[in-house]
């Protein structure tokens, strides 16, 4: 059995269920990176387009000098439906399915750390590596389709024929010859549009792009500020990143796989969790919940905004009691304003008094501009659930 081979077993032993070996040459879509960046889609995420991020994105051999090949490993996590049918009633968010378990920048990088110590028993010396899981300057995707491991899709995840898109990738940089995969060159994706037709927000675009700046995941993480006002309706009651164009897509409902890895199992509480009893979350409480989950890089402050934004669209009163506090109490800015909006759409006489006493004692202009335009929503009789 060749070397090769043998990590490749090794490295679905540990659980990584795609495995590829491609080149450190330049990316075959660089261009499209390059031109997406021109085109400022990438929103306030400003480390993608420094000089040093794109040098490195289009020579992965400048990460790391001794590199001869690289491996493209995926590992799965559950799917969207598996919990579905277990949604507990009452005012409930969203959270994406990769982000219901442990942190994969902590549970990926133990399994890589485990995967070059084989590889370095194997050759019998020490090997020179690097390795990333979103958070190094790589194209991943591209490296992906040129490690044979699928197509990047329509709705630019990347997609493998039998297993679809449930996937975290991971990338080892090694200075070690390894046999190289063909390249995956079929587009499967053909004239289906069903994830352009299905984006709330309407960011995939036409010539697989996507504008991240108007996605719901860079909107829910990402994004450090107020949510622009012309997004927050289509946000839906998602708290922390999307699944929608994954969902809609064939090759998910035919091929995945609902189990993921058992890291990535869900938390009691997180998938869909309840959003009036997140509001009250201190920064204490929030950090317990959240303790090793990747919601944690949204921060309370952005989370709790989210929250806000996903009770609004709600449109049902039961969130009153709840939005009043958090406008009167929360200790951030950023809370409080969206909590102000949400109350304007909710709407009822309740709503409004408390808006209107909110006015005589806020004094952050930027809540304030919130409130005025919270009161000069379109009067709501009922403040019925939409």
């Amino acid at each position: 059995m060749s070397l090769t081979q043998r990590i490749k077993d090794e490295a679905r032993r540990l659980g990584f269920e795609l495995v590829g070996v491609t080149t450190p040459d330049p990316p075959a879509h660089l261009d499209v990176f390059e031109t997406w960046l021109e085109a400022g889609y990438h929103g306030e995420m400003g480390y993608l387009s420094t000089e040093r991020s794109q040098q490195r994105r289009a020579d992965p051999g400048a990460v790391l000098l001794e590199c001869q090949s690289i491996l493209v490993i995926g590992i799965r996590y559950p799917t969207p439906e598996s919990v579905l049918l277990e949604t507990p009633p009452g005012l409930n968010g969203q959270v994406a399915a990769y982000a219901w378990g442990d942190d994969y920048h902590k549970v990926i990088p133990k399994r890589l750390r485990a995967l070059v110590d084989f590889i370095e028993k194997q050759v019998g010396a020490p090997v020179p590596h690097r390795w990333y899981t979103d958070s190094g300057p790589l194209l991943e995707r591209d490296l992906g389709q040129r490690a044979g491991l699928g197509w990047i899709g329509k709705n630019t995840c990347l997609i493998n024929p039998t297993k679809g898109s449930y996937y975290l990738l991971a990338e080892i940089l090694l200075g070690l010859a390894l046999e190289a995969d063909a390249p995956f060159l079929p587009d499967r994706c053909g004239s289906c549009n069903r994830c352009l037709e299905a984006c709330p927000t309407s960011c995939i675009l036409p010539d697989r792009m996507l504008e991240a700046s108007r996605c719901i995941s860079y909107l829910t993480i990402e994004l450090k500020g107020t949510i622009p006002p012309d997004l927050r309706s289509q946000m839906g009651a998602w708290v922390f990143g999307c699944d929608v164009c994954q969902q809609v897509c064939p090759w998910n409902q035919r091929f995945a796989s609902p189990l993921g890895d058992q890291s990535f199992a869900p938390r009691q509480g997180v998938p869909h969790p309840d959003l009036v009893e997140e509001l009250s979350l201190n920064i204490e409480a929030f950090n317990r919940k959240f303790k090793g989950s990747p919601v944690k890089r949204a921060k309370r402050r952005g989370y709790l905004r989210n929250v806000c934004v996903a009770l609004g669209n709600a449109r049902d009163p039961a969130a009153v009691p709840a939005l009043v506090q958090a406008l009167n109490s929360d200790v951030e800015t950023l809370v409080r304003s969206q909590a102000a909006w949400a109350l304007g759409l909710i709407g009822g006489e309740d709503a409004r008094k408390a808006l209107r006493e909110a006015l005589q004692h806020e004094r952050d202009e930027i809540v304030l501009a919130e409130i005025r335009l919270a009161l000069n929503q379109p009067r709501s009789k009922t403040g019925s659930r939409k």
